[in-house]
C-alpha cells in the first residue's frame, strides 16, 4: 500500500510538472539561469520547478504551451531584472508575448528571437540591451508591437522591420541609432516613436503610411523637405520633429489636422506659415526655423504659440492681441524676428496667466513683459539689421 501510495505521488507530481511541453520547459529553465532578481526584487520566488511552471509570476499558457511571458515584477518602483537574454527563448514556439520590465538586461538582443512566429507584442525597453537590431526580426510577421526604447542599441533600423504588415507601434527611442529611417510599408501603423538618436538622412514622401497618429523624430539628424510627407498624414494627433535639420516649407493643410502638440522647433524650416483656416491646435512650437512673412491671424485660436528666432515681419495680427488680452492665448512668444508693430495700449492689463514676449524685433516693445531668460536683454534689433532685412 505504501508503495503504491509513493508511486501515485510521484505519478501526481510528474504530470503537475509535465503540464508544459519539455521544449518550453528546458527553455525556460535556461531563461532563469541567464536572469537574477536585483536587489529589493523578488520576481523569482514562485519560480519552482518542482512545481507547474504555468503557475509561475508572469507565465501565462493555453493547453501545453507557453504564449506569453512577462518577466520582472511590473509594479512601479521595481529593481527589475539583471542578466542577459538567453538564446533559448527561441525555442518558445507559441509565444506571443514577450515583456521585459525595466532593469539592468545586458548583452545583445538574442538572434534567436526570430524564430517566434506566433510573436505579437515584444517590449524590452528601459535596460541596457546592446549591439544591433537584429534584421531577422523582420521574420516576425504577425508582431503589432515593438518596443525597444532606452537603451544602448547602435547599428541601423534594419529595412526589414519596415516591411512587418501588421505593425502598429514601433518604439525604439532613447537608443543610439545610427543610419536612415527605412520605409515602413504597414497600414496599421499608428505610433512612431524615434526621437533620441542619431539619424541622418531624409525621408522620402511615401515613407511612412497614413495611419499614423503619433510621429516623434525628435532630437535626430535628419534633413530635407517633409511637406509632401507631412500632408499626407492626416490623421496625426501628435507630432514632434523638433532639433532636427528639416528645410522647405511646413504644408498649411498641416494645421487642419486632429493634432493637439506640434512641436516643430529647432529646424531649418523656411518660407511663410499660412494656414487654411482657425487652428485649433493647443500648442504649437515653430521657433528656431528660418520662417518668413506676416504672422498669420489663423493662429488667434492657439493656446500656447511660440513663433520666436524666425524672420517674421509685418504687424502682429489684432485679432491674436485680442485673444491674448482675453486670456485665451496664454503663452505668445515673438522675440528675436522682424515685426514692426502690435497694436496694444502701453496700459493695457495681461492677464496673469498669459505670458508675452516681443523683445528683439524692428519696434519699440509698446508694452514690457518679462521674458525668457535665452531672449537676452536687448528691447530692440539694431536699425541696421532691420534696413537690411527690408532692402
Amino acid at each position: 500500500m505504501v508503495a503504491l501510495f509513493l508511486v501515485a505521488l510521484f505519478q501526481c507530481k510528474f504530470l503537475a510538472v509535465a503540464i508544459l511541453d519539455p521544449l518550453d520547459f528546458l527553455a525556460l529553465q535556461f531563461i532563469r539561469k541567464s536572469l537574477r532578481d536585483l536587489p529589493g526584487s523578488n520576481f523569482f520566488a514562485s519560480w519552482d520547478f518542482t512545481s507547474d511552471p504555468c503557475n509561475f509570476a508572469g507565465v501565462y499558457c493555453d493547453s501545453d504551451k507557453l504564449i506569453a511571458l512577462n518577466l520582472g515584477d511590473p509594479r512601479a518602483g521595481s529593481p527589475g531584472l539583471t542578466g542577459r537574454i538567453d538564446a533559448a527563448i527561441g525555442k518558445l514556439s507559441a509565444l506571443a508575448e514577450l515583456s521585459i520590465v525595466p532593469g539592468r538586461i545586458y548583452g545583445p538582443l538574442p538572434q534567436s528571437i526570430s524564430q517566434l512566429k506566433e510573436l505579437r507584442f515584444l517590449e524590452i525597453s528601459r535596460n541596457f540591451i546592446s549591439g544591433d537590431i537584429p534584421a531577422t526580426l523582420g521574420q516576425l510577421r504577425s508582431l503589432k508591437t515593438l518596443d525597444l526604447s532606452y537603451n544602448q542599441l547602435t547599428g541601423e533600423i534594419p529595412r526589414s522591420i519596415g516591411t512587418l504588415p501588421e505593425l502598429t507601434n514601433v518604439i525604439l527611442c532613447h537608443n543610439h541609432l545610427s543610419g536612415s529611417v527605412p520605409p515602413f510599408l504597414s497600414q496599421v501603423l499608428t505610433r512612431m516613436d524615434l526621437k533620441h538618436n542619431a539619424l541622418t538622412g531624409s525621408l522620402a514622401p511615401d515613407s511612412l503610411p497614413p495611419s499614423l497618429q503619433s510621429l516623434s523624430l525628435y532630437w535626430n539628424q535628419l534633413t530635407g523637405p517633409v511637406d509632401k510627407l507631412l500632408s499626407r498624414l492626416d490623421q496625426l494627433s501628435y507630432l514632434d520633429l523638433s532639433l532636427n535639420q528639416f528645410t522647405g516649407p511646413i504644408p498649411g493643410r498641416l494645421f487642419t489636422f486632429p493634432i493637439t502638440n506640434l512641436q516643430l522647433q529647432r529646424n531649418l524650416f523656411s518660407g511663410s506659415v499660412q494656414p487654411a483656416d482657425q487652428v485649433t491646435i493647443s500648442t504649437i512650437d515653430l521657433s528656431h526655423n528660418r520662417l518668413s512673412g506676416q504672422i498669420s491671424p489663423m493662429f488667434s485660436t492657439v493656446q500656447n504659440l511660440y513663433l520666436n528666432n524666425n524672420r517674421f515681419t509685418g504687424q502682429v495680427p489684432a485679432t491674436i492681441v485680442d485673444q491674448l488680452l482675453s486670456g485665451s492665448i496664454q503663452i505668445l512668444y515673438l522675440q528675436h524676428n522682424y515685426l514692426t508693430g502690435i497694436q496694444i495700449n502701453p496700459t493695457a492689463d495681461i492677464p496673469v496667466s498669459s505670458s508675452l514676449c516681443l523683445q528683439y524685433n524692428c519696434m519699440v516693445p509698446p508694452v514690457q513683459t518679462p521674458c525668457p531668460l535665452n531672449a537676452g536683454n536687448e528691447k530692440t534689433r539694431p536699425t541696421v539689421q532691420c534696413n537690411e532685412w527690408k532692402g
